[in-house]
């Protein structure tokens, strides 16, 4: 099981083990560290804290709820989508959910239910641009999580992936315009409201 699962948790209150099968980066991503435990384990073998009882009982709960969840993520994520695609700063969105997406096809035969919480997009004003509209936010939370119940944005090219150059930023998918979404269930109008005043401001 992945590590923080907040999607089955439903927030972000715990840690549960990984293991991730072996891998070693793509020849043309090498800024992507393998992982090695310090036990002399496999290159690719995540170790992660043994899942408490209290733990796993926050996960078992979560589940119950989450397909309700997922469904709401998806309709919220796909109207955030549509507003930011129609923004007069906003210069591409990716987001499979739409139609004018080019995984829009593969989006409709693997994911029927709706394409998720999570998308990217990029802005006109370039680095400075993201930076004014993570702290511009109030609704949203600025954080590098995923998957929480509520909306969170994140400026990769300032924060996560500050420490590559450029040039790897760019090959990482995290350029200086690109701004991550994890959009969450609150009310789809208060998602879009924020965000617009947050765009007023770049």
């Amino acid at each position: 099981m992945p590590p923080g699962l907040p999607a089955p948790n439903a927030h972000r209150h715990l840690l549960s083990p990984a293991t991730c099968p072996p891998s070693r980066p793509p020849a043309n991503r090498p800024h992507q560290r393998i992982a090695t435990s310090s036990v002399g384990q496999a290159p690719g073998t995540c170790l992660g804290p043994a899942l408490s009882p209290f733990n796993a009982f926050l996960i078992l709960t979560g589940i119950e709820t989450l397909g309700l969840r997922m469904q709401r993520h998806s309709e919220n994520a796909l109207k955030v989508a549509e507003y930011l695609a129609a923004h007069p700063k906003v210069e591409w969105v990716s987001y499979p959910g739409l139609a004018s997406d080019r995984y829009h096809a593969l989006a409709k035969q693997y994911l029927p239910k709706g394409a998720g919480a999570v998308f990217t997009f990029g802005l006109k004003g370039g680095y400075e641009a993201g930076v004014k509209l993570v702290s511009s936010v109030e609704l949203f939370s600025h954080l590098a999580n995923i998957g929480d119940t509520r909306s969170l944005i994140i400026h990769p090219a300032s924060t996560t992936h500050r420490q590559l150059t450029d040039e790897a930023k760019v090959v990482a998918g995290a350029g200086p315009q690109v701004v991550r979404l994890s959009v969450g269930i609150e009310d789809v109008a208060d998602i879009i409201g924020d965000l617009e005043q947050a765009l007023a401001k770049v």
